[in-house]
């Protein structure tokens, strides 16, 4: 009102000065248009809705991190930019807005800054900020994680043992638990599914049962989805939205042969190195063929991770020995199981099974008292008191620092 007002007098000066009174005109015709462009983009920013998808805030990051964001609708907007401690780093034109991000080895906070810039000019701006590892918590890359699942003698999960219930040996020799968790420990999921050409006939039920339990990892977990034929087939990473991870379900067809221990291999390549737990479910029903690298290769590098991995076999995969001890003898040193079904109607309760025990997991991280990176293989124990049995890693390869 201001505007116009003194558009007027300026209005009636150059009328005194014998001007039309055209000109007047003209110059309350664009401010009003400039005033009705500037509430257009201001209720561009109001329907529009940016939310950061990745990293969360308060949440620990190193490593290759997924920088991911949603904006609703997308036309929206122009560009999506986002900042890493005042740097930009990445501008995104077009749906997905994500790049990625190396946050290097330490666990320390950082702010990131998200913008979105808005058709109609404008922007809406949302800040995220990770957090650094406290004294306790000092779990870098000199820090051996393990993940440890605990069950009474008739098989129920057994929560809420303290600390001082667990005791970690490597190689026979005492190590100092400096690391504990037990409830609400962040999970990184890696869901790789087989879609060769043999899962046809029983793709519609493998998604029924994969959206099911996808949908039942809770929000505040990445998942990402892999699906595995000849090739392995990024389908959503990283992600925290559970309309992303059921449109990616959705994409799955059957078509090729079964690159089984690439699929396992990249996998784990995908995973961050983020604190927390991290797991790999692999669904498939035959053995493999055609990868490009070798089962001495996935296990050498299994032994370099802290993963967690979880092998569920089905249909004729199970019929075959060969293949049962293969998936037995990747998952078992990493503290995860094989588990079989005779049919894939049975694969629901397979799912609900790993779910169930991925809700009742502590997280142990110990400084090794050997802390010489020479590549060999160091044998871990985990042991706890009480008349509980402990399924956790065995060992892990002391790989050079790269």
């Amino acid at each position: 009102m201001n505007r116009i007002s003194t558009v007027l007098r300026a209005g009636c000066w150059v009328l005194s000065a014998g001007c039309s009174c055209l000109v007047l005109m003209l110059v309350l015709v664009l401010v009003l248009s400039a005033g009705a462009d500037a509430g257009a983009a201001q209720a561009a920013a109001n329907d529009s809705r940016l939310k950061v998808l990745s990293p969360a805030d308060g949440s620990f990051v190193s490593g290759a991190i997924p920088l991911r964001a949603d904006v609703q609708p997308p036309e929206a907007v122009t560009s999506v930019v986002f900042f890493v401690d005042g740097r930009q780093l990445c501008t995104v034109t077009r749906p997905p807005f994500e790049c990625t991000w190396d946050a290097g080895a330490a666990i320390v906070e950082h702010q990131i800054r998200v913008v979105a810039n808005l058709v109609g000019g404008g922007r809406i701006v949302r800040p995220v900020r990770t957090k650094g590892v406290g004294y306790t918590e000092k779990v870098e890359v000199d820090v051996v994680q393990v993940t440890a699942t605990v069950v009474d003698s008739r098989g129920r999960y057994v929560k809420g043992l303290p600390q001082s219930a667990f005791h970690v040996a490597e190689d026979d020799r005492p190590q100092t638990i400096s690391h504990f968790a037990s409830e609400d420990v962040p999970l990184e999921l890696i869901v790789a599914v087989d879609i060769s050409g043999s899962m046809g006939p029983s793709m519609s039920k493998m998604k029924k049962a994969v959206k099911e339990f996808l949908a039942a990892v809770p929000a505040r977990d990445q998942v990402t989805l892999l699906g595995f034929n000849d090739t392995v087939i990024p389908l959503t990473r990283g992600s925290k939205s559970p309309e992303d991870r059921m449109k990616a379900v959705d994409r799955l067809a059957a078509w090729g042969g079964t690159a089984l221990y690439d699929a396992i291999l990249s996998a784990v390549d995908t995973l961050g190195r983020q604190v927390g737990r991290k797991a790999v479910v692999i669904f498939s029903d035959g053995e493999d063929e055609g990868s490009h690298v070798a089962l001495a290769d996935v296990e050498q590098r299994l032994e370099a991770s802290d993963v967690t991995l979880y092998m569920i076999g089905q249909g004729r995969g199970i019929t075959l020995d060969s293949l049962k001890k293969i998936l037995e003898r990747l998952s078992k040193p990493t503290g995860g199981r094989a588990l079989f079904t005779d049919s894939i109607d049975e694969l629901h309760d397979a799912f609900n099974d790993l779910l169930d025990e991925l809700s009742h997991q502590y997280l142990l991280g110990y400084p090794p008292t050997n802390d010489v990176r020479d590549n060999t293989i160091r044998r871990i124990k985990v042991t706890v008191d009480g008349p509980y049995q402990i399924r956790a890693r065995q060992s892990y390869r002391a790989a050079p620092a790269k």
